[in-house]
């Protein structure tokens, strides 16, 4: 979901990082943002307990500042994210969690190892959530980025607070504001994040339930189709035109199969006129896959293909 926020971030952005900060910039943008929060119906309470002795938060710039810049093969992500530390530690959590999973994938029709794969991939399954408060973290991108986009979502995390959903010092999340195991970002929460007994507010920090069903939920309203596939891995011939591969290209199963491309004997039985796209990540020589309509359901939890394809691989691999 990171990914995502910091693109969302950076198409918001009104200006470039600044590297001189004046306590009196923050102060008239802070007056500024309380103006727009009682615009939104934020009570002065909330407004108060919100922002009464913010500062810019300092680790936040560094991280914002110091972002890496590098660029990975699928060979190379797939090795990092896809640990067999982490295969295991969802085949823990899976037993744990095995009776739950299936009464979700029930009601939204999103099967267990993609809600693995993105819980996996999001959060460690819960145990790398972020600690930062998000409030004091989307106000310090807000002011330094003079960004509406995370001003705006200052405003929606105010309002998770005004809902009674949560108080101020429980909204901890990334340091770009992406809240509990989902890595939701307020407006996301306040649209998707669901209660999976019904009662109470959802706490998409502590409740397994809860954040699964949020992502699930998520999933559903982007247009899941159940008992459809995201992704998965195929065998390509030698000597196959790369120029067919691609996101664009779709197509259906039988075309790919008298091209030659072979599915897995594994496979989940599929119709020969499914629609389909092969996907070959790092070009000719390495892996390929066959990605489905679900595909792009995964890239609107996060634009990424290797994500997409992590998030196939690793519920696969935690559940075979």
């Amino acid at each position: 979901m990171l990914r995502r926020i910091m693109l969302a971030g950076l198409a918001g952005a009104l200006a470039l990082p600044r590297l001189g900060w004046a306590a009196e910039d923050f102060a008239a943008f802070l007056a500024r943002l309380r103006d727009r929060a009682r615009a939104a119906g934020i009570p002065e309470s909330i407004i108060q307990a919100s922002t009464l002795g913010l500062i810019p938060n300092q680790q936040v710039l560094k991280l914002d500042h110091h972002q890496p810049e590098f660029t990975l093969t699928w060979a190379q992500y797939s090795s990092r994210v896809l640990s067999q530390t982490r295969i295991s530690t969802g085949q823990g959590k899976y037993q744990e969690t095995r009776n739950l999973i299936a009464a979700i994938t029930s009601r939204y029709g999103v099967p267990a190892d993609v809600i693995l794969g993105i819980w996996g991939l999001e959060t460690n399954f819960g145990a790398n959530q972020g600690s930062f408060n998000v409030i004091d973290a989307l106000t310090t991108l807000a002011w330094n980025r003079q960004s509406h986009y995370f001003a705006t979502e200052v405003i929606k995390a105010m309002t998770i607070v005004a809902r009674g959903d949560a108080p101020v010092a429980n909204l901890l999340g990334s340091y770009a504001g992406a809240m509990g195991q989902p890595q939701f970002m307020p407006s996301i929460y306040l649209t998707t994040a669901v209660s999976f007994t019904g009662q109470g507010a959802p706490d998409i920090w502590n409740s397994d339930a809860d954040a699964l069903a949020s992502m699930a939920n998520y999933l559903a309203k982007a247009g899941w189709r159940p008992e459809e596939p995201s992704s998965e891995p195929v065998l390509v011939p030698s000597g196959f035109n790369t120029a067919l591969a691609g996101r664009g290209n779709m197509q259906t199963i039988g075309y790919w199969e008298r091209l030659g491309v072979r599915r897995l004997p594994a496979a989940q039985p599929l119709s020969s006129g499914m629609p389909a796209a092969l996907l070959l990540p790092d070009g000719a020589g390495g892996q390929a896959f066959l990605i489905y309509r679900n595909f792009s359901v995964i890239r609107r939890y996060n634009p990424s293909d290797f994500y997409a394809l992590a998030v196939g691989a690793l519920g696969r691999l935690i559940l075979s």
